[in-house]
């Protein structure tokens, strides 16, 4: 029984928000619902200790594996660069594809994003800079995420109608391109000259 508790306790970590139900857990492990429900419990009883840094949490019919709320103000830490106290620039990248397209999914996150954003997910929900906003009506109802107070007021924006508008981004990315194009036929001119310098040198 206790080999089969640790395996649910990887299987969870594996699945991360997303969490598992009985049925799930049940099939994986090939054993009853009852038996489903006694590892649960007993995996839960397990994280009660002040030694332990994990929990087990219910949303709805979904089981999963979080950090306790206590140790925030640790977690917090992990998520700011050590030396200049910053967000690093994956979780600004994955905060920006929240804030403009919340409330959004993880899947979709990645999709746009093109990598995993498991780690970072849950870094920014210890962090308090995004929270579940419920779940979204596709197939496996998976969650929804939203951006918060705490995002606003690190950025100091009063709401989101303050992010630059997409167009102004795109304009300004547009311009940032013609000055590297720019710079780009400049330098390639520059070296034509040279080489046809030193040819004639020679």
């Amino acid at each position: 029984m206790k080999e089969k508790q640790a395996v649910l306790e990887g299987l969870l970590f594996v699945v991360g928000e997303d969490g598992l139900d009985l049925s799930q857990i049940s099939e994986v492990l090939e054993i009853s619902e009852e038996e489903s429900k006694e590892l649960v419990s007993n995996l839960k009883d397990s994280y009660n200790d002040e030694s332990r840094g994990l929990r087990i949490d219910f949303l709805g019919n979904k089981i999963k594996l979080t950090t306790k709320y206590e140790h925030k103000d640790y977690y917090k830490k992990l998520l700011m660069d050590k030396k200049t106290k910053t967000i690093s620039s994956s979780a600004i990248e994955t905060l920006a594809i929240i804030a403009y397209n919340e409330p959004i999914t993880r899947v979709q996150i990645e999709a746009l994003r093109g990598v995993s954003t498991v780690q970072i997910i849950r870094k920014l929900l210890s962090h308090g800079m995004i929270k579940e906003e419920g779940r979204a009506n596709l197939p496996g109802r998976p969650i929804l995420y939203s951006t918060t107070h705490e995002f606003l007021d690190y950025f100091g924006m009063n709401s989101l109608d303050d992010l630059p508008k997409i167009d102004e981004l795109i304009e300004k990315n547009e311009e940032v391109e013609e000055e590297k194009d720019l710079y780009k036929s400049n330098y390639k001119e520059e070296e034509y000259i040279e080489r046809c310098d030193l040819f004639w040198a020679i």
